[in-house]
Protein backbone atom coordinates (compact mmCIF):
# COMPACT_ATOMS: atom_id res chain seq x y z
CA UNK A 1 0.00 0.00 0.00
CA UNK A 2 1.77 3.18 -1.19
CA UNK A 3 -0.53 5.68 0.50
CA UNK A 4 -1.64 6.46 4.04
CA UNK A 5 -5.34 5.95 4.85
CA UNK A 6 -6.64 7.66 7.97
CA UNK A 7 -9.71 5.88 9.27
CA UNK A 8 -12.22 5.81 12.10
CA UNK A 9 -14.22 2.78 13.23
CA UNK A 10 -17.58 2.87 14.99
CA UNK A 11 -19.22 -0.06 16.77
CA UNK A 12 -21.07 -0.29 20.07
CA UNK A 13 -19.60 -3.72 20.88
CA UNK A 14 -16.34 -2.97 22.65
CA UNK A 15 -14.78 -6.42 22.25
CA UNK A 16 -15.36 -6.44 18.48
CA UNK A 17 -14.19 -2.84 18.16
CA UNK A 18 -11.01 -3.54 20.12
CA UNK A 19 -10.20 -6.60 18.04
CA UNK A 20 -10.73 -4.74 14.76
CA UNK A 21 -8.72 -1.78 16.06
CA UNK A 22 -5.78 -3.99 17.02
CA UNK A 23 -5.71 -5.65 13.61
CA UNK A 24 -5.96 -2.37 11.69
CA UNK A 25 -3.32 -0.63 13.83
CA UNK A 26 -0.76 -3.23 12.74
CA UNK A 27 -1.25 -2.66 9.01
CA UNK A 28 1.21 -0.63 6.99
CA UNK A 29 -0.48 2.25 5.18
CA UNK A 30 -3.37 2.47 7.66
CA UNK A 31 -3.66 4.91 10.52
CA UNK A 32 -6.52 4.33 12.96
CA UNK A 33 -7.16 7.88 14.16
CA UNK A 34 -10.29 7.30 16.24
CA UNK A 35 -12.96 4.98 17.62
CA UNK A 36 -16.63 5.63 18.33
CA UNK A 37 -19.24 3.54 20.12
CA UNK A 38 -22.30 5.21 18.59
CA UNK A 39 -23.35 7.36 15.65
CA UNK A 40 -23.27 10.59 17.63
CA UNK A 41 -19.66 10.01 18.67
CA UNK A 42 -18.80 9.06 15.11
CA UNK A 43 -20.01 12.37 13.70
CA UNK A 44 -18.14 14.31 16.40
CA UNK A 45 -14.92 12.41 15.63
CA UNK A 46 -15.23 12.94 11.88
CA UNK A 47 -15.78 16.66 12.46
CA UNK A 48 -12.65 16.76 14.59
CA UNK A 49 -10.31 14.39 12.74
CA UNK A 50 -11.42 14.49 9.08
CA UNK A 51 -10.54 10.86 8.19
CA UNK A 52 -10.37 9.45 4.68
CA UNK A 53 -12.56 6.48 5.50
CA UNK A 54 -15.06 5.27 8.10
CA UNK A 55 -15.99 1.70 8.97
CA UNK A 56 -19.24 1.74 10.90
CA UNK A 57 -21.70 -0.71 12.36
CA UNK A 58 -25.25 -0.21 11.12
CA UNK A 59 -27.07 -0.80 14.40
CA UNK A 60 -25.82 1.60 17.08
CA UNK A 61 -27.41 3.53 19.96
CA UNK A 62 -28.27 7.27 19.86
CA UNK A 63 -27.77 7.44 16.10
CA UNK A 64 -27.59 4.43 13.79
CA UNK A 65 -25.14 3.93 10.95
CA UNK A 66 -27.68 4.77 8.24
CA UNK A 67 -28.59 8.19 9.66
CA UNK A 68 -24.96 8.91 10.53
CA UNK A 69 -23.92 8.06 6.95
CA UNK A 70 -26.49 10.44 5.46
CA UNK A 71 -25.45 13.25 7.81
CA UNK A 72 -21.72 12.72 7.25
CA UNK A 73 -21.94 12.60 3.45
CA UNK A 74 -24.06 15.73 3.38
CA UNK A 75 -21.17 17.55 5.11
CA UNK A 76 -18.27 15.55 3.63
CA UNK A 77 -19.30 14.16 0.21
CA UNK A 78 -15.83 12.73 -0.47
CA UNK A 79 -15.76 10.67 2.74
CA UNK A 80 -15.63 6.91 2.09
CA UNK A 81 -17.86 4.73 4.26
CA UNK A 82 -17.95 0.95 4.73
CA UNK A 83 -20.86 -0.66 6.57
CA UNK A 84 -20.48 -3.47 9.11
CA UNK A 85 -23.38 -5.86 9.35
CA UNK A 86 -24.64 -9.15 10.71
CA UNK A 87 -25.54 -11.85 8.18
CA UNK A 88 -29.30 -11.40 8.56
CA UNK A 89 -29.47 -7.64 8.04
CA UNK A 90 -29.93 -7.53 4.27
CA UNK A 91 -32.49 -4.72 4.36
CA UNK A 92 -30.19 -2.57 6.50
CA UNK A 93 -27.24 -3.16 4.14
CA UNK A 94 -29.38 -1.95 1.24
CA UNK A 95 -30.36 1.15 3.22
CA UNK A 96 -26.70 1.86 3.97
CA UNK A 97 -25.78 1.65 0.28
CA UNK A 98 -28.68 3.91 -0.61
CA UNK A 99 -27.49 6.34 2.07
CA UNK A 100 -24.10 6.53 0.38
CA UNK A 101 -21.87 3.78 1.78
CA UNK A 102 -19.49 2.44 -0.86
CA UNK A 103 -19.16 -1.05 0.56
CA UNK A 104 -20.16 -3.46 3.28
CA UNK A 105 -18.65 -6.29 5.27
CA UNK A 106 -20.16 -8.99 7.40
CA UNK A 107 -18.75 -9.01 10.91
CA UNK A 108 -17.22 -12.44 10.37
CA UNK A 109 -15.09 -11.17 7.44
CA UNK A 110 -11.45 -12.18 7.67
CA UNK A 111 -8.45 -9.86 7.74
CA UNK A 112 -7.75 -10.22 4.02
CA UNK A 113 -11.29 -9.23 3.04
CA UNK A 114 -11.38 -6.28 5.45
CA UNK A 115 -8.13 -4.90 4.02
CA UNK A 116 -9.36 -5.50 0.48
CA UNK A 117 -12.58 -3.60 1.27
CA UNK A 118 -10.63 -0.66 2.69
CA UNK A 119 -8.34 -0.42 -0.34
CA UNK A 120 -11.20 -0.84 -2.82
CA UNK A 121 -13.42 1.81 -1.24
CA UNK A 122 -10.52 4.21 -0.64
CA UNK A 123 -9.85 4.05 -4.40
CA UNK A 124 -13.48 5.11 -4.94
CA UNK A 125 -14.74 1.71 -6.05
CA UNK A 126 -17.65 -0.33 -4.69
CA UNK A 127 -16.95 -3.33 -2.47
CA UNK A 128 -19.44 -6.18 -2.17
CA UNK A 129 -18.72 -8.69 0.59
CA UNK A 130 -17.83 -12.08 -0.89
CA UNK A 131 -20.44 -13.75 1.33
CA UNK A 132 -23.27 -11.82 -0.33
CA UNK A 133 -26.34 -14.05 -0.58
CA UNK A 134 -28.49 -14.35 -3.70
CA UNK A 135 -31.27 -12.67 -1.72
CA UNK A 136 -29.12 -9.67 -0.86
CA UNK A 137 -27.80 -9.39 -4.43
CA UNK A 138 -31.39 -9.28 -5.68
CA UNK A 139 -32.34 -6.65 -3.08
CA UNK A 140 -29.39 -4.46 -4.09
CA UNK A 141 -30.33 -4.70 -7.76
CA UNK A 142 -33.92 -3.65 -7.01
CA UNK A 143 -32.84 -0.77 -4.76
CA UNK A 144 -32.04 2.84 -5.65
CA UNK A 145 -28.33 2.05 -5.33
CA UNK A 146 -26.73 2.11 -8.78
CA UNK A 147 -23.02 2.94 -8.85
CA UNK A 148 -22.82 2.35 -12.62
CA UNK A 149 -25.65 4.65 -13.72
CA UNK A 150 -23.22 7.20 -15.17
CA UNK A 151 -21.12 4.65 -17.04
CA UNK A 152 -21.78 3.72 -20.65
CA UNK A 153 -23.28 0.34 -21.42
CA UNK A 154 -20.75 -2.47 -21.65
CA UNK A 155 -20.75 -5.07 -24.40
CA UNK A 156 -19.95 -8.71 -23.66
CA UNK A 157 -19.25 -11.47 -26.19
CA UNK A 158 -21.45 -14.57 -26.26
CA UNK A 159 -18.64 -16.58 -24.65
CA UNK A 160 -18.29 -13.99 -21.89
CA UNK A 161 -22.03 -14.12 -21.28
CA UNK A 162 -21.85 -17.92 -20.95
CA UNK A 163 -19.05 -17.65 -18.42
CA UNK A 164 -20.81 -14.86 -16.51
CA UNK A 165 -23.86 -17.10 -16.03
CA UNK A 166 -21.71 -19.94 -14.73
CA UNK A 167 -19.78 -17.63 -12.38
CA UNK A 168 -23.12 -16.43 -10.99
CA UNK A 169 -24.09 -20.04 -10.35
CA UNK A 170 -20.92 -20.46 -8.25
CA UNK A 171 -19.09 -22.72 -10.73
CA UNK A 172 -15.31 -22.91 -10.27
CA UNK A 173 -12.92 -22.15 -13.14
CA UNK A 174 -12.31 -25.89 -13.54
CA UNK A 175 -16.05 -26.67 -13.66
CA UNK A 176 -16.65 -23.90 -16.19
CA UNK A 177 -13.79 -25.23 -18.30
CA UNK A 178 -15.20 -28.75 -18.22
CA UNK A 179 -18.63 -27.54 -19.30
CA UNK A 180 -17.40 -25.25 -22.10
CA UNK A 181 -14.42 -27.39 -23.21
CA UNK A 182 -11.91 -24.72 -22.22
CA UNK A 183 -8.77 -24.95 -20.12
CA UNK A 184 -8.89 -23.72 -16.54
CA UNK A 185 -6.30 -21.07 -17.44
CA UNK A 186 -8.42 -19.79 -20.33
CA UNK A 187 -11.45 -19.52 -18.06
CA UNK A 188 -9.41 -17.64 -15.46
CA UNK A 189 -8.35 -15.20 -18.18
CA UNK A 190 -11.97 -14.66 -19.18
CA UNK A 191 -12.95 -14.18 -15.54
CA UNK A 192 -10.26 -11.54 -15.02
CA UNK A 193 -11.34 -9.60 -18.15
CA UNK A 194 -15.02 -9.83 -17.18
CA UNK A 195 -14.34 -8.46 -13.69
CA UNK A 196 -12.18 -5.67 -15.13
CA UNK A 197 -14.98 -4.71 -17.53
CA UNK A 198 -17.54 -4.70 -14.74
CA UNK A 199 -15.12 -2.95 -12.37
CA UNK A 200 -15.84 -5.46 -9.58
CA UNK A 201 -13.58 -7.40 -7.23
CA UNK A 202 -15.31 -10.71 -6.56
CA UNK A 203 -18.15 -13.07 -7.48
CA UNK A 204 -20.68 -11.05 -5.48
CA UNK A 205 -19.90 -8.04 -7.65
CA UNK A 206 -20.31 -10.13 -10.82
CA UNK A 207 -23.70 -11.42 -9.64
CA UNK A 208 -25.03 -7.95 -8.80
CA UNK A 209 -23.78 -6.50 -12.09
CA UNK A 210 -25.22 -9.40 -14.09
CA UNK A 211 -28.63 -9.16 -12.41
CA UNK A 212 -28.80 -5.39 -12.80
CA UNK A 213 -27.89 -5.57 -16.48
CA UNK A 214 -30.13 -8.56 -17.34
CA UNK A 215 -27.24 -10.90 -18.11
CA UNK A 216 -28.85 -13.52 -15.86
CA UNK A 217 -32.30 -13.99 -14.34
CA UNK A 218 -32.83 -14.00 -10.61
CA UNK A 219 -34.09 -17.59 -10.64
CA UNK A 220 -30.85 -18.73 -12.33
CA UNK A 221 -28.69 -17.57 -9.42
CA UNK A 222 -28.13 -20.41 -6.98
Amino acid sequence: MSYQINLIIADDHEIYRDGLSLMLSRQEGLSLVGQAENGKELIELVDELHPDLVITDIKMPFLDGIKATRMLLEKYPDLKIIALSMFDEENLIVEMLEAGAKGYLLKNADKKEILEAITTVYEDNIFYCRHTSAKLASMIVKSRFDPLKKKQELVFTDREKEIIKLICRQFTAQQIGNQLFLSKRTVEGYRTRIMEKMDVRNTAGVVIFALRNNLIREEEVV
